[in-house]
């Protein structure tokens, strides 16, 4: 049976929605969004614990959000910007693979 090319961008976009709630709620309730903003004022960002609450929050109900099918293009461009910052900023000098979390790989 062949499905049609939009069920396979669905199923992406879900999975990669599914990442982010991940990726939000383990620094939501591992206690890390207030450590992560400390990281962010150390790098210069200005409100940095106010910037890492954003984002995790986010993270959780803007993936949530695209799983629905909802706000799908200024979603993706918010979360293309944030993981590409996350890259350039933090991720990209710790190399590709992550053991754990807290390894700072992407």
């Amino acid at each position: 049976m062949q499905l049609p090319a939009r069920t396979g961008l669905i199923a992406l976009r879900a999975l990669i929605a599914s990442q982010l709630v991940i990726h939000g709620s383990y620094r939501l309730l591992t206690g890390g969004a207030t450590p992560f903003g400390g990281r962010l004022g150390e790098l210069g960002l200005p409100f940095g614990v106010m910037i890492a609450w954003a984002i995790t929050l986010t993270e959780i109900a803007g993936g949530l959000t695209l799983i629905a099918g909802r706000l799908v293009r200024p979603l993706t461009a918010w979360f293309a910007i944030q993981l590409l910052t996350g890259i350039a900023l933090v991720h990209g000098r710790e190399g590709w693979f992550v053991v754990g979390g807290g390894r700072n790989g992407m």
